[in-house]
């Protein structure tokens, strides 16, 4: 199966941040494939800016090494790579002074859409903002790309917000949680909106419970400094498992288009009940025979900062009331696995007795790593000698379904695209940021409250024997993390 490729117009791209770890490892190889694909036009133009003193040779270097060392193998030919290299300018630029902006300013073009990638930390958005302002550089056809942390709570967000819309309007900004690019999120609307199979039984009449799991196998690396102030819910529940929890709760939008979707995005987050203390779970991974603690990780042998936390989540609306969400995400698991599991309800009566054994019925739809989806239901075992159930899956593989050739976009590919098209479908909006926020905050104040110690876990373990707890109060079980 080969994917259709829908060119974008010219356009100019600045990444400030452009010598940083997400520029190299994400942005510019999404940016390459993109234009191997033959998406991006050649008269397209990318311009890195930071602080370091390159010139325009240094950085296509730089970046020449960077594909070398996150593509390796799997690096569109050399061909497509020299042009593409060929594309990249720079220009050292500091956000807190007038360094460089002029000679920016020469580099844009006036009849482009032109588009600026803050990969940089959340404290810089508000110089750069107030820098393309001053250099007169926002014009109607301009769009900023925001990451997150877009801040660490309500009051933070809302500063950051004001801060954008005292010169971009919400149309102009792109606030981009990678999630959201994923071919099999993407799926997931697919699946629940072009298909009339399971709409009528996506509810709380037919749906048991959901379970949403993030997990990695790896620890902290180096994030410690940024991830002990965050943790496991700023970090992960607050964006990106928020996301996945709305995709899956929403009710169908009037039409595919970026409001449509995330007005009902916003009123699933502002339905959702408070959490209560004992439907939570938090804790830290231990030190291994080959690892090291969260502690050492992190530097800080004190910290109170969860690597893990498990939730129990309600919705409060018709569609969804008494079905629980069960939330989950942690570092140092027993896999890298992250999937959205929607169990429903057994039938309300076995016409094959007590004594068959009975398995739900289970959508999974898989994330990472091996991209898919699985439905298990029940058939006859085949032979004779009476009716003997099992259940079996079906499975679809993306990598199977499309072809072992098939290039799968990663999630910033996608997203970047639809910058350049000027569609915010998969982007957060601002109201719906500050939501998420007012949800979570309550939570962490409660806990910092009370001042209550993570549970310890082993790492290559499930997580914290109370997550267990967690789901058996409700005579459930946890998916295995594999």
């Amino acid at each position: 199966m080969v994917s259709r490729v829908i060119p974008v117009d010219a356009f100019d791209l600045v990444i400030f941040g452009a010598t940083g770890d997400l520029a190299r490892r994400k942005i510019l190889p999404a940016l390459f494939r993109r234009f191997a694909e033959g998406q991006m036009p050649p008269e397209a133009r990318v311009i890195g800016a930071a602080r370091s003193d390159l010139d325009r040779a240094g950085f296509q270097a730089m970046v020449s090494e960077a594909f070398d060392e996150f593509m390796g193998d799997t690096a569109p030919d050399a061909k497509s790579r020299a042009s593409f290299i060929e594309m990249l300018d720079y220009v050292t630029v500091d956000a807190a002074s007038d360094q460089g902006w002029s000679d920016l300013t020469t580099k844009i073009r006036p009849d482009v859409v032109r588009a600026f990638y803050f990969s940089v930390g959340p404290s810089l958005f508000g110089a750069l903002a107030a820098q393309l302002g001053k250099f007169s550089l926002i014009s109607p056809d301009t769009r900023i790309v925001v990451e997150k942390p877009f801040g660490n709570d309500l009051a933070s967000a809302r500063a950051l917000n004001q801060t954008l819309a005292a010169h971009f309007n919400e149309q102009q900004i792109y606030r981009i949680d990678h999630y959201l690019g994923k071919e099999t999120v993407q799926n997931l609307m697919a699946v629940r909106f072009a298909n009339v199979l399971f709409e009528p039984l996506w509810n709380a009449r037919f749906v048991d419970h959901v379970q949403i799991t993030v997990a990695e196998s790896v620890g902290i690396g180096g994030r410690g400094d940024y991830y002990n102030r965050a943790g496991a819910m700023r970090d992960m529940v607050q964006n990106h498992m928020m996301q996945l929890l709305c995709l899956i709760a929403m009710e169908p939008p009037y039409c595919f288009e970026p409001d449509a979707v995330r007005d009902e995005k916003l009123k699933v987050i502002n339905a959702l009940d408070p959490v209560l203390a004992r439907d939570i779970v938090r804790g830290q991974y231990q030190a291994g025979a080959e690892s090291a603690s969260f502690h050492e990780d992190i530097g800080a042998p004190d910290s109170q900062t969860e690597s893990y936390i498990a939730l129990k989540v309600g919705i409060s609306n018709w569609r969804w009331k008494g079905t629980p969400f069960y939330l989950r995400t942690g570092k140092r698991l027993r896999a890298r696995a992250s999937e959205i599991a929607v169990t429903f309800r057994d039938p309300p009566h076995s016409i094959f007795g007590e004594t068959v054994p009975w398995r739900t019925n289970v959508l999974v739809i898989r994330l990472q790593p091996d991209e898919g989806m699985t439905l298990r239901v029940m058939i006859k075992e085949p032979g004779p000698g009476g009716m003997r159930l099992k259940d079996v899956a079906l499975d679809m593989s993306f990598a199977e379904a499309l072809g072992e050739d098939a290039h799968i976009p990663d999630a910033y590919e996608r997203l970047i695209m639809d910058v350049i098209r000027g569609n915010q479908t998969l982007f957060m909006r601002g109201d719906e940021v500050e939501a998420a926020w007012a949800w979570t905050d309550p939570i962490i104040a409660e806990w910092q409250k009370t001042a209550e110690s993570p549970e310890p876990y082993d790492p290559g373990s499930s997580g914290p024997e109370n997550a267990l707890m967690l789901m058996h109060r409700d005579d459930r079980r946890w998916r295995e993390i594999r």
